[in-house]
């Protein structure tokens, strides 16, 4: 993998002076936990998986619906730690998202908008680097909702899978000839990367079995590709 760039990874003193100017309780205590140390090896790294569902693509204009998370490390995943939380979205349900989800209106009626589970959220993720496929959608989802609701956005370090499967594979695209030949695009997306893994096959687009699938995928990257004395500032962004 290559090294991010060296602005982007001392996230330590980016997140005590985040700490130092949020104005929220809340998201200040979060930033006051911290994250680990820069040189902290991937075999001791506090990790927790985390997915959400939207009511579609465009943080700006969509809204998410819900969230799952489960602590890990490189040896255990902690299932019975594991949260899962359906929310009432702030902009409606299409039935293309209901179609991805499968959560409907009559769940969402019955659940919390998400600033009621806001301060647990932010609990269970202090102090941990936090692990997702393809980061655009919770980052953007997290701080566009923390925007909304607490008028000032979210930042956070985290380990991209689909980012480290985009470095495993850059030629994933095969030219016309390789085409011509038979051959087939890389995909990778979360099932299609953990099938390379030889990881089994879960029911897709739903929060907590994506976060789960997201974090045993970690593990096969780094079990495979790997050394787990690497220090965590080299996959972080």
């Amino acid at each position: 993998m290559s090294a991010q760039p060296e602005q982007l990874l001392d996230w330590p003193r980016r997140l005590a002076n985040l700490a130092a100017s949020s104005r929220d309780p809340r998201l200040a205590s979060f930033y006051r936990a911290g994250c680990p140390a820069a040189d902290c090896p991937l075999e001791q790294l506090p990790m927790v998986a985390l997915d959400i569902e939207t009511t579609g693509l465009d943080p700006k204009r969509h809204a998410i619906v819900s969230l799952g998370l489960v602590p890990f490390d490189l040896q255990r995943i902690r299932c019975s730690q594991s949260w899962y939380q359906v929310v009432r979205p702030s902009t409606s349900l299409h039935p293309e998202s209901i179609a991805f989800h499968r959560i409907t209106h009559s769940e969402i009626e019955q659940a919390p908008p998400l600033k009621a589970v806001l301060s647990e959220l932010l609990e269970r993720l202090a102090g941990k680097l936090v692990v997702v496929h393809y980061r655009p959608i919770e980052r953007g989802f997290l701080d566009q909702a923390l925007r909304r609701e607490l008028g000032e956005g979210w930042q956070f370090p985290l380990i991209d899978t689909m980012a480290i499967e985009a470095e495993l594979h850059p030629q994933r695209q095969p030219g016309w000839l390789l085409r011509l030949l038979g051959k087939q695009p890389i995909s990778i997306r979360l099932a299609d990367s953990r099938s390379r893994y030889a990881l089994p096959l879960y029911q897709s687009h739903h929060a907590l079995t994506d976060a789960i699938a997201t974090a045993e995928l970690f593990q096969a990257q780094i079990a495979t590709h790997f050394d787990p004395q690497l220090p965590v500032s080299r996959l972080w962004c």
